[in-house]
């Protein structure tokens, strides 16, 4: 039987530097996007292009944390924040640029603050990890706003948007669920850490 100690993760690892990268890529696409305007043009693909590549970083980082064993507290935190930052910024220029319901936006966006502020304040019972749920709503969104993004109603017609629209509303159906599938792991958690 081995006695030592599992050594510490370090905070500063490539899965964690991968999440800070998709933070900082957060105002590249929010630059791009209001500089196009809605226009379809080359800065909406530069918009689109980023997001992508910050929406990849996602699954990397996961992927990198889980098979070489980088799960940090920083970690998980960090990882859902920064998928709120780029989700949220894109439904909110979205809406500004008139692209999609503010309704949506704001019923997403009070959910994702309302469940970070959850995480924080159950935080000293224990951390709330992202769930399968959680990380399927973030798939849904993500197609969503690609969907949106990508300027196929020029090539594709009005039909694009419906399906855009479609999927969007299944998301919003899984934000909402897995909104209350949250509270209710907060709920237990911090009863579990009480007894």
């Amino acid at each position: 039987m081995n006695s030592s100690p599992t050594p510490a993760v370090p905070v500063l690892n490539i899965a964690n530097v991968l999440t800070v990268v998709r933070i900082l890529l957060v105002p590249f696409f929010i630059w791009f996007l209001l500089l196009d305007d809605g226009g379809g043009g080359l800065f909406r693909w530069l918009a689109v292009a980023t997001f992508a590549v910050a929406i990849y970083t996602d699954k990397l980082d996961g992927d990198l944390a889980r098979s070489r064993g980088l799960i940090t507290d920083f970690g998980k935190i960090a990882d859902p924040i920064a998928d709120k930052l780029l989700i949220g910024s894109a439904l909110i220029l979205l809406s500004v640029l008139g692209e999609l319901w503010w309704w949506v936006t704001i019923v997403i966006l009070v959910r994702e603050i309302g469940i970070t502020l959850l995480r924080f304040a159950v935080i000293r019972y224990g951390v709330m990890p992202a769930s399968r749920g959680g990380k399927l709503k973030t798939v849904v969104q993500t197609v969503a706003i690609l969907l949106l993004l990508v300027p196929l109603q020029a090539l594709l017609g009005d039909w694009a948007w419906w399906v855009a629209a479609a999927v969007m509303a299944a998301a919003l159906v899984i934000t909402v669920v897995t909104g209350v599938d949250y509270i209710l792991q907060a709920i237990r958690l911090r009863a579990r850490a009480r007894r």
